[in-house]
Formats: structure tokens, C-alpha cells, sequence
């Protein structure tokens, strides 16, 4: 291994600008001890690197090359598959270190392979390193009709690695076919050395074999060993090494010398003192026979078949990896188990769970997303989870998210638009009411009963404020506010129509002869008290609703999966419908009596105004009802806040529209005659 890393490290064409290192570590033909070497090696805690000063980071350990003993390696190989790290030696370590677990078996039809399949199906089964796509017997006597099933099988299956227990003559005439049918892109590996021999090494066979893996211990040469094992001579500038190292204890076995100082108990057998200076080539001795190498072979070849692997990642074009995406490996995240893959489905990525194929083996499966609401944040899960309730799934439901929250907010458009035109009306609200404020002694305004006008157009100023309260972030005495407010509000400008209407009737009923007493019940003070008591049963709807079941902010996680919507709940929907139902008691009240005194004379004809407000404010909060229950989150209250603005304009309009047209643009009609005669109407 020190000769091959060494070779390597001097090749400016393998691996330019990457020193290899490597630990050794002598197993002293004892399994224990192999454990723990082979751990040490993994974990790194027990070896100490001495980096190069332009090195940078901790170095990887990227393979590990085992034992010549099967017994050993097999036992070593239980433990580094827990850390994914590959074993350059047997078949089923194999397949784990390349993560192929989608394969296909050819066996010769002797006893050899029908053991053999056994045993690599009873290893494959108990390690979960795979599952057989098929298993074929090669005919003994080359029957052409099986032979090209047997190919036919392989080119129509998603395995592309091929395992193969047979020797040279049972494979030849399989090969042949393989040819004549072109299937090519399969990875091959052998139980035996076939692979070396020299009829399947020609061109015919060269493109559909290269690559092939031949699992058997076979005899090399290194050049350059031996001069190199004769190079070798103990640290004498590490004192410390010497008790410990290898080379140093093979030193003082071959010369029959010690270390200074010796140990107490060491006998002198006449050697003396080691220098670390005494020539190798003057003693016989199996170290340095190179005639017959085939353990060691194997390890020279697994320490290049390791660096070719590496040379190949790092030479890896991005966008023509090996990896997921066609990816390439990088040297600072370089893993140990990362070439191709042969498996019959891919990993589930997070965001997936797996789903088994009915029928096929169980490393056939296909990745079904999480459903709604649920994630998987790892590979190959088996089952999604749910998220916590104010969580959702992110887009690859992978991880959970924070749920978006839902209100009707002041920086939506929604929210904006209804906002202004909250303010809007208020704006004209107050204009209007500085108009007859300033115009109130004129016939127009006192012929319409200047004060209850100014208390209409205070009250609609309120309703047209309340309706800000349905915006922004639910709170508490918002929740317990809005209602109320927007209850009284409407209730004192539908009583102030009502007062309205009520008076003009009393009024034509004074103007017949004996009709004067009825106005003495409609005077002042009873009409601001009629407001007041009026308005005063809403007031104490709306406390006893507060009281018994106050309406309170709510997260409501029912409307949408993925939003927290944030809501005021009515608290008692049976208050909720009391206030809305006296407001509707009072509107139709209000429109029957204008409907009663709609053809009253012209100089009696704000009836015909009051009549057209009240059509407009039923028809709005009809309407509203159905819209209000079947619409979801910040649509509701965008739908309430719509039909406030809607009843609250539409009164404005009806009742102040034409007097302001006239008090500012035909002040010729805002005069007693006119007045008296055509009406202002006209």
C-alpha cells in the first residue's frame, strides 16, 4: 500500500494537485483487533493526521482496502456499512459500496452455481443489500433457443448489473449472444477470474465486457516493489515509533538487534543495538520475495482502483455526473459511497413517503407526495407526518412552515378601497352638514326640519366611521365595538327618518281644517325624544349582548388548510340577529309610513325621498344576509363593511343630494315660494 500511495502521489497525471495518505493497521490475525482497526480508521479518533502546511480541512477517509480473508472482511464489513464506507473485496459488499440493489443472477447449472445462488440470495436477503430482477440458469449444452431467452430477459429489464456465477466455458456462448443482440450498458461481475481471459478480451467482446468486476485472488507484479522495499529503513528521528512500529519491530527480528534502550527482561542474542542502517539485501528473507504476489496485488490494484475513482469524480463535468441530476462530486464533500446506481426505483426524496409495488419485491416502490397538510423530512420515510396546527407544509413538503394569517388588512387594495371610501363619506358627511350649517336659515333647509337633518347627517357620519372598525388585525374592544357601534349608528339615523316621516304626515294632517291639535304630539322635544328611546333599545341590545356573550377575536383554521384566518366571532349569534332585526324593524317601519305619505302634495314631497333611501337601504341588507354567511374570512367583513357603505351612501345621496344641487347651484328655488309651490323637487 506505502509503495502504491507513494507511486501515485509521484503521477502527475492521476490525481495533480491531491496527496493520498493512509493509515495501517495489522489485524495480528485476530477479529477483535480488525474491529477495531477498522473503526479507528472510520472515525478518525484514534490516528492523528500530520497535515501538509497547503493542506486544508480534516482529510476524508474514502476507502478502506480489507483483508485477504473473507472470514475477516465479511465481519469487518457489518460495521463500515454502518458508516457507508466500501470494502474493495467481496460481491455483496460490492453492490452496497455502489448502492446497487436492483441486480440480475446467472449461474451455471452444476452444483457450483446453484450453491452459489443460494447462498448470494440468503446474503443478499439478510444484509437488505438488494433484490434480484432474475435469476437464470446457463444450459450445459448451449441450447442457442435458452441462451437467447436468458438474453432477452436481460435486455428488457431495468437491472443494469449483472452477477454472474459460472467459469470461462459456461459463459462464452452467453457472450455471443449478448453481442449479436447489442445489449449493451450493463455492469458485469463475476464470482470467477474469467474476465482475464484472452477470448474475451477482443474487440468483438471489448465494448459490451469493459469494466467488468472478476472477483478471484490472482498472482501480479509490481514493478518497482522490491527497490522500494529495500529503500525502507525505521524513523530514527521519531523516538517514539520505535517500540510500536512495524518496521521498526521487523527490523529488530530480521537483525536480531534492539532499539536503544531495550526493554529490562530483553536478552541479548548478540546482535546489539540497532542503527536503522543494516542492509536489507544481506539477509534471506520472505519480505522480499516479489515472485508471488497475489494478496498484495490485490492490494496495490484496490489502492489505484480507488484513486482512478477519485481522478474520475474530480475530472467530472457538472451536468454529466453520476449523481442525482447528472451532479458531480466535490473534494471538500467527497462521501466514500458516491459512481453509478442500478436500483429498480430511486430514493424518495423529503417531501415523498414510499409507496410498495403490489406484486413486485420489496425494492420496487414508488414515491407518493405527502398529502395536504402533511410532510416527510427525510429519504425513503414510510409515512408523512402532520404538521402542528398553526404550521403548514412548505412547497416541497419537506418541513413545516408558519401558516399565512388572513385579515381584512389596511395595506390591501380590499382594505385600502373600502378604507377611503369609509373616509369619502365621512368627508362629505361633514361638508355637507357645514353647508346647511351655514345655508340653515334658508326655506330649503328649515322646511325639512333643520334639526333632525343635522342629526341625520352626524349619525351617518358614525356609521361611515364604524365601518373602520371591521379593518385591520382583530382585537378585543374592536371585536366588542364594532358591532355595537355600527348597531347604534344605524338605529339613530333610521329613527331620525322614521321622526322624519312621522312629522311630515303630522304636518299635512295640521294643514286640513281641525287637524292642528295632532302637532302638538310631534313638537321638539318629543321628536328628540322619540330618537332617544328609540335608540336607547339598541343601546341596551347591544349591552346585553356584550354582557352575556361578548363577541371575541378568533384564529380559525377551518376555512382554509393553509391560512390562519383571523376572525371576530358573534359570541352569541342570537344577539347578532336581535341587532340586525331592530334595524330592519325600524327600516320597514320607516318605508311603509314614507310609502303611506308618498303623494302628498309637492310642498309635502320628502316623503318621495325618504321613500327611495329606505327601498335603497332594505334592498342593501337583504341583500347582505346571504352574501355575509356564505362568504369566508375577511370576506365576511368586507361584505358587512360594503353594505354599511352602501345603505350609509345611498341615504346620504336620497336624502341630501338634491337639497345641496339646489342650495348651491339654483339658489333661485331655495326660496318660501318655491318652496310652497313646485316643491324642490323640480
Amino acid at each position: 500500500m506505502a509503495f502504491a500511495i507513494d507511486e501515485i502521489n509521484r503521477n502527475s497525471n492521476l490525481l495533480p494537485n491531491v496527496t493520498l495518505g493512509y493509515s495501517l493497521y495489522d489485524n495480528c490475525a485476530n477479529l477483535g483487533i480488525g474491529f477495531r482497526a477498522a473503526l479507528s480508521l472510520v472515525s478518525g479518533q484514534e490516528e492523528q493526521f500530520v497535515l501538509d502546511e497547503t493542506c486544508v480541512g480534516t482529510p476524508p477517509v474514502v476507502g478502506i482496502v480489507g483483508d485477504s480473508s473473507s472470514t475477516r472482511s465479511i465481519a469487518i464489513s457489518s460495521v463500515l456499512g454502518l458508516y457507508r464506507v466500501p470494502m474493495v473485496r467481496a460481491m455483496i459488499q460490492i453492490l452496497n459500496h455502489f448502492g446497487w440493489t436492483w441486480v440480475g443472477l446467472l449461474i451455471s447449472d452444476d452444483d457450483y452455481g446453484l450453491h452459489a445462488a443460494r447462498s448470494f440470495q440468503s446474503d443478499l436477503v439478510q444484509s437488505g443489500a438488494g433484490c434480484l430482477a432474475y435469476l437464470e440458469v446457463m444450459p450445459w449444452d448451449n441450447d442457442q433457443d435458452e441462451i437467447r431467452r436468458i438474453v432477452d430477459v436481460m435486455k428488457k429489464s431495468t437491472a443494469h448489473v449483472v452477477i454472474v456465477f459460472a467459469q470461462e466455458t459456461h459463459t462464452i456462448n452467453l457472450m455471443e449472444e449478448v453481442v449479436r443482440q447489442d445489449v449493451t450498458g450493463l455492469q458485469w461481475i463475476t464470482s470467477e477470474a474469467w474476465t482475464a481471459a484472452t477470448v474475451l478480451h477482443t474487440s468483438d467482446f471489448m465494448p459490451y465486457l469493459a469494466g467488468t468486476l472478476g472477483i478471484a485472488i490472482r498472482r501480479g507484479e509490481i514493478p518497482g516493489l522490491r527497490e522500494f522495499l529495500l529503500q525502507t529503513h525505521p524513523d530514527l528521528h521519531n523516538n517514539n515509533s520505535y517500540g510500536n512500529s512495524v518496521i521498526s519491530q521487523f527490523w529488530e527480528h530480521i537483525f536480531q538487534c534492539r532499539f536503544a534502550p531495550p526493554p529490562p527482561d530483553w536478552v541479548d542474542a548478540g546482535g546489539g543495538l540497532c542503527s536503522g542502517q543494516e542492509d536489507l539485501q544481506s539477509v534471506e528473507t520472505e519480505f522480499m520475495d516479489v515472485s508471488d504476489l497475489r494478496s498484495e496485488y490485490n492490494v496495490y490494484k484496490a489502492v489505484y482502483a480507488l484513486a482512478y475513482a477519485l481522478d474520475d469524480m474530480l475530472r467530472c463535468v457538472p451536468g454529466r455526473g453520476p449523481f442525482r441530476g447528472h451532479s458531480c462530486g466535490s473534494l471538500k464533500e467527497l462521501e466514500p459511497w458516491q459512481p453509478p446506481r442500478s436500483v429498480c426505483s430511486e430514493s424518495c426524496p423529503p417531501g415523498t413517503r414510499m409507496a410498495r409495488k403490489k406484486g413486485e419485491p420489496v425494492c420496487c416502490f414508488d414515491c407518493i407526495p405527502c398529502s395536504e397538510g402533511k410532510i416527510s423530512n427525510e429519504t425513503n420515510s414510510l409515512e408523512c407526518t402532520s404538521c402542528p396546527e398553526d404550521f403548514w407544509p412548505s412547497l416541497q413538503r419537506d418541513h413545516c412552515v408558519p401558516k399565512e394569517t388572513e385579515f381584512l388588512s389596511y395595506h390591501e387594495p380590499l382594505g385600502i378601497g373600502l378604507t377611503a371610501a369609509a373616509l369619502l363619506g365621512t368627508c362629505i358627511c361633514a361638508v355637507v352638514l357645514g353647508i346647511f350649517i351655514y345655508h340653515r336659515r334658508t326655506p330649503i333647509v328649515r322646511a325639512n326640519n333643520s334639526e333632525l337633518s343635522f342629526q341625520l347627517l352626524l349619525s351617518l357620519k358614525l356609521c361611515f366611521l364604524c365601518s373602520l372598525l371591521f379593518i385591520g388585525r382583530p382585537r378585543l374592544w374592536t371585536c366588542q365595538l364594532r358591532h355595537a357601534a355600527f348597531g347604534i349608528s344605524f338605529v339613530l339615523s333610521i329613527s331620525c327618518i322614521l321622526v322624519k316621516t312621522v312629522v311630515v304626515l303630522a304636518v299635512f294632517k295640521a294643514s286640513k281644517p281641525g287637524g292642528g291639535a295632532s302637532l302638538k304630539w310631534f313638537g321638539l322635544f318629543q321628536q328628540r325624544g322619540t330618537v332617544m328611546v328609540l335608540t336607547s333599545v339598541q343601546a341596551g341590545i347591544c349591552t346585553a349582548w356584550i354582557v352575556s356573550a361578548s363577541p371575541v377575536p378568533h384564529r380559525n383554521t377551518q376555512y382554509y388548510s393553509d391560512k390562519v384566518v383571523y376572525e371576530c366571532v358573534v359570541g352569541s349569534t342570537v344577539g347578532f340577529a336581535v341587532l340586525l332585526g331592530y334595524i330592519g324593524l325600524l327600516a320597514v317601519f320607516s318605508l311603509l309610513i314614507a310609502f303611506i305619505a308618498r303623494n302628498l302634495p309637492d310642498s309635502f314631497n320628502e316623503a318621495k325621498l325618504i321613500t327611495f333611501s329606505m327601498l335603497i337601504f332594505c334592498a342593501v341588507w337583504v341583500a347582505f344576509v346571504p352574501a355575509y354567511v356564505s362568504s369566508p374570512g375577511k370576506y365576511a367583513d368586507a361584505v358587512e363593511v360594503f353594505a354599511i357603505l352602501a345603505s350609509s351612501f345611498g341615504l346620504l345621496v336620497a336624502l341630501f343630494g338634491a337639497k345641496c344641487y339646489i342650495i348651491l347651484l339654483r339658489p333661485e328655488r331655495n326660496t318660501k315660494k318655491a318652496i310652497m309651490g313646485r316643491g324642490i323637487e323640480t
